[in-house]
């Protein structure tokens, strides 16, 4: 298995910051490449609960995400997409100077592996993806400053 992951500083506590990352209506501010959500769980975000978006033109397409967990601090789905599956989780820790420390991890395997995949994983896509999660996480960052009426 394959992972990309980044790190930020939140400005909310761990359960207003995963209440904040499941809440849908903002997804389309800071979630990378997010166009629209196609099919949505009335349960969303309890655990088996499934959504389906697609992504912006040039983006990654349809992606569906089933919730696998959503505890106090973790939040994890797995993801199906064109290009890959795997799972992503969210965990949010309490930072002793206020608000959280929060990991994006995405563990994925590419849809069509093999030798020249495997090059390009390590060249390209492993890269491409970690810097996707690092700009979602700053653009989540901002939504949660103003969430906590700091902007």
């Amino acid at each position: 298995m394959r992972s990309a992951q980044a790190q930020a500083a939140i400005a909310l506590d761990p359960p207003s910051t995963l209440r904040l990352w499941t809440d849908l209506r903002r997804w389309p501010s800071f979630v990378e490449g997010f166009g629209h959500s196609l099919e949505v769980a009335p349960e969303w975000p309890s655990k088996g609960s499934r959504l389906v978006w697609e992504s912006r033109p040039g983006g990654r397409g349809r992606v569906t995400e089933r919730v696998v967990e959503n505890g106090e601090a973790r939040f994890t789905t797995q993801v199906f997409e064109k290009a890959l599956a795997g799972t992503q989780t969210l965990t949010a820790l309490a930072d002793p100077e206020g608000g959280s420390q929060v990991e994006l991890r995405l563990d994925y395997e590419l849809a069509r592996p093999g030798p020249l995949r495997a090059v390009a994983d390590v060249l390209f896509i492993r890269r491409a993806l970690r810097d996707a999660l690092r700009r979602t996480l700053r653009r989540f960052a901002v939504e949660a400053e103003e969430e906590a009426g700091l902007r």
